[in-house]
């Protein structure tokens, strides 16, 4: 088969044990980009993702953030799914008995209800400081602004996220994804998007590619419909024993590069 295009996850998949971009990745994609499309596709929000464009020369491609709730195409929003208001009332309002850290996102808006360690360690991790807004008034704002949130990041103690796990998936397990990405995360998203429905979208109304001409890298729960609908779906050698099942390829580690090594397999370098 003849790929004609790579969609990549990125935390787990493409980056280094700094959660960079190693020398080698920048350098592998470089040398293919500008023949064969490289697309970023995470949980992230977009300003999370447009450094690493930069530091990749993809500037000029789409991105799909928020596990497929939110793509962007030169800038503009060509799709967007998002939890409705009352949904994120309903949770915050359950959470008085967990206490878990709620994250609420929407576009480029992100909002912590304090700038506790959660919120750091998720500064540290995307590069982008977080508003500390209370989640009521978060909630307030978007009703009146007919808004809702692209992706919710449930984050606590061990115990506190289960209860809210199974309370979750107990009374919304029909309406959302629940992604456990660890045992003390829980990614929240529409139930009615996922990577892959991004992905089929851009192809049909973008690209004029098939699933076949495509190539995607993975690791986690939320990558699994991904790399099983592609044409060539690889896990890394870190990825969850689940991705690992439905790949066609499994390369090394991202800590080994494992996305640029396969590049240059692929793509014959």
């Amino acid at each position: 088969m003849d790929y004609k295009i790579v969609f990549s996850d990125i935390d787990g998949t493409l980056l280094n044990k700094e959660r960079e971009l190693s020398p080698e990745t920048i350098q592998a994609i470089k040398k293919y980009k500008d023949e064969i499309p490289f697309v970023l596709i995470s949980a992230r929000m977009p300003s999370a993702m447009f450094h690493l464009q930069k530091q990749l020369g993809i500037e000029n491609q789409p991105i799909i953030c928020y596990n497929g709730g939110y793509v962007l195409v030169d800038n503009s929003i060509i799709s967007s799914t998002a939890i409705d208001v009352s949904t994120i009332k309903n949770i915050a309002d359950f959470n008085q008995q967990t206490k878990v850290h709620l994250s609420l996102y929407h576009a480029d808006e992100w909002h912590v209800p304090e700038y506790d360690y959660w919120a750091k360690r998720e500064e540290n991790n995307t590069k982008v400081t977080p508003s500390v807004t209370k989640v009521n008034k978060v909630i307030d704002d978007w009703n009146k602004r007919e808004l809702g949130a692209h992706k919710i990041m449930c984050m606590g103690e061990e115990n506190d996220v289960e209860k809210m796990y199974n309370h979750l998936q107990e009374n919304y397990g029909n309406d959302l994804h629940l992604y456990r990405s660890k045992s003390t995360y829980i990614e929240i998203a529409n139930k009615n998007i996922s990577k892959l429905t991004a992905i089929n979208h851009l192809l049909e109304n973008h690209f004029n590619l098939s699933l076949e001409e495509s190539i995607a890298f993975g690791d986690n729960y939320n990558d699994v419909e991904m790399i099983n609908g592609v044409g060539m779906g690889i896990a890394v050698g870190n990825a969850r024993d689940e991705v690992k099942e439905v790949a066609n390829k499994i390369t090394d580690k991202s800590i080994e590069n494992g996305v640029a090594k396969s590049l240059h397999q692929i793509f014959n370098a």
